[in-house]
């Protein structure tokens, strides 16, 4: 399961569901070089949770944009879960996202949570192990959006199973 961030220039994209299934099935062809390039991210498995530590931690309503912030496509699915699901966030919330990574004290967040988030991964896991793969998931994002926000870019979300 992967949470997969794209950066695109608004006018590169178009608010079509379909659309941006494809452009995202193709994009999920060659991540490692947008990896590379700076205009893509992916969250494996944590995304959930991360959203989680970011909202209920803090009293910003920015909060919630970098993982699951934005809005559904024109035509998305509305009698079924579509596959991939699919989000928009528009340059707007991207530049808001890259404010409130920038600005959130991850070590403030990890004292308030880290106990509970170590605890539901189960037995085995140290707390330096997890702090170290939200750590890394935090400043993944933290640099993929300023760099988004930097060019005026949208990002486009797909959750992959």
């Amino acid at each position: 399961m992967h949470l997969h961030l794209r950066a695109a220039a608004e006018a590169d994209i178009r608010d079509d569901h379909d659309w941006l299934s494809t452009f995202m099935g193709t994009a999920w062809g060659v991540i490692e070089a947008e990896y590379a390039a700076g205009i893509a991210d992916a969250i494996e498995k944590d995304y959930h949770r991360l959203d989680t530590f970011y909202v209920e931690e803090t009293d910003d309503p920015d909060a919630r944009l970098p993982v699951f912030g934005g809005r559904q496509p024109a035509g998305a699915p509305t009698d079924h879960y579509p596959d991939p699901p699919l989000i928009l966030l528009e340059p707007a919330g991207v530049a808001r996202a890259a404010a409130f990574l920038t600005a959130v004290s991850f070590d403030g967040l990890w004292a308030r949570a880290g106990g509970r988030i170590t605890a539901s991964f189960g037995p085995g896991w140290s707390d330096a192990t997890v702090r170290g793969i939200y750590e890394n998931h935090h400043r993944s994002l933290r640099g993929f959006y300023e760099r988004a926000a930097a060019a005026g870019h949208a990002v486009v979300k797909a959750g992959w199973f």
